[in-house]
């Protein structure tokens, strides 16, 4: 495969970084659009059992704790309680961690680019240690 144009490279290049810059747009709309989950959390449904009955509950979950208690002895927790579903804050979590995960996907895109980027700008698209096959 003949080797790529300088001036086809440069063209290639700006793409990227154009679609780049969408997705960038995209996440600061998203984050004006309201308050986002912090990374890695998850809203989970959790079972209570009473004398007169089982109950529904919701969470917010995240892989640390960093959610502040009223407890001194832990002042920080890995879990929110949001209450019963459909409760404003059961909605208002479950809508955080809907633009938490569309700002990941996006963010997974934008790395996927900048890695074809560095390709494209470096000038290592074709594998030169590579044998060609004749």
């Amino acid at each position: 495969m003949p080797k790529p144009s300088v001036q086809d490279q440069l063209a290639r290049a700006d793409q990227l970084q154009a679609a780049i810059a969408v997705l960038q747009q995209e996440i600061q709309q998203i984050e004006a659009e309201g308050e986002v989950a912090p990374p890695g959390t998850r809203v989970m449904r959790y079972q209570v059992k009473r004398k007169n009955g089982c109950y529904w509950y919701y969470k917010l979950q995240a892989l640390e704790p960093i959610f502040p208690t009223s407890s001194k002895t832990a002042p920080m927790s890995k879990y929110k309680h949001l209450g019963k579903a459909g409760s404003r804050e059961h909605i208002a979590a479950v809508l955080k961690v809907a633009r938490r995960s569309k700002i990941d996907g996006l963010q997974r895109a934008i790395n996927s680019l900048s890695e074809s980027w560095l390709q494209v700008c470096l000038g290592e698209e074709t594998d030169k240690d590579k044998k060609s096959d004749k």
